[in-house]
């Protein structure tokens, strides 16, 4: 991976339990996730929690504030958070996310 990419990871759902809106609390962590983002930061990766969270502007920088909260707590580190993509996203891992193959846009799994 190119030092300068970075890969997304879902905060709810993905890194994080999801059991519904709860008022903006965030859920418990999914190990399996926290054991591979540790592993990606260890490696030297960029990792960001990549979330609609933060969608709202005036919202924003409390969200993050407690995103990052969340994942000192976790993951041992404050990780950037966003909402966008840019051309050094590597990869984006997430529980809603369907994989199309490139300039196709046929399903990576063959479904329809």
């Amino acid at each position: 991976m190119s030092a300068s990419g970075w890969i997304g990871v879902d905060l709810d759902g993905t890194l994080a339990k999801y059991n519904g809106w709860n008022n903006g609390e965030i859920g418990e962590p999914v190990p399996l996730m926290v054991k591979r983002v540790r592993g990606w930061i260890v490696e030297g990766v960029i990792v960001k929690i990549f979330t609609a969270r933060v969608s709202i502007e005036e919202d924003r920088d409390l969200v993050v504030e407690k995103i990052q909260d969340w994942t000192q707590k976790h993951i041992g580190e404050r990780l950037e958070v966003t909402n966008q993509k840019d051309y050094s996203m590597v990869e984006l891992w997430d529980d809603r996310a369907i994989q199309v193959i490139p300039n196709k846009g046929i399903r990576v799994d063959g479904l329809r």
